[in-house]
């Protein structure tokens, strides 16, 4: 009697402890899936939203679109700058045209007329 009272005692002992098992197990998966998605949001937020993330990707290349528009800009304006010295340094004629228009000199005999300058429209 003492034997089968022990062994229905062992038996009803293991499966509760089975059944503990499985309920320990069940909220260490819940806790685990819970870890896994928050980590994934996580991740998700930074690849987006973080310091390299494609927020700033864009706002980066749009900046470099900008700064090749106006390196190609002032690539223009250098050239044209370029030229109007070559004209300076080798064309007589250029010469004298921008010293009557920089610092007003003349011819003898000629007089220059300077307008005031027109006021501001409000």
């Amino acid at each position: 009697m003492f034997s089968h009272w022990l062994t229905n005692t062992t038996t009803r002992l293991t499966a509760g402890l089975g059944r503990a098992g499985e309920g320990v197990y069940s909220v260490r998966r819940k806790l685990a899936t819970g870890a896994v998605a928050v980590l994934a949001l996580t991740v998700g937020y930074h690849v987006v939203f973080g310091q390299n993330g494609l927020t700033a990707y864009r706002a980066k290349r749009h900046d470099a679109h900008e700064l090749q528009q106006q390196l190609q800009s002032l690539q223009g304006q250098n050239e044209q700058l370029r030229g109007h010295v070559d004209r300076l340094t080798s064309d007589p004629g250029a010469i004298e045209h921008e010293a009557r228009e920089a610092l007003h000199y003349t011819r003898p005999g000629e007089v220059i007329y300077t307008m005031p300058p027109e006021p501001a429209a409000k």
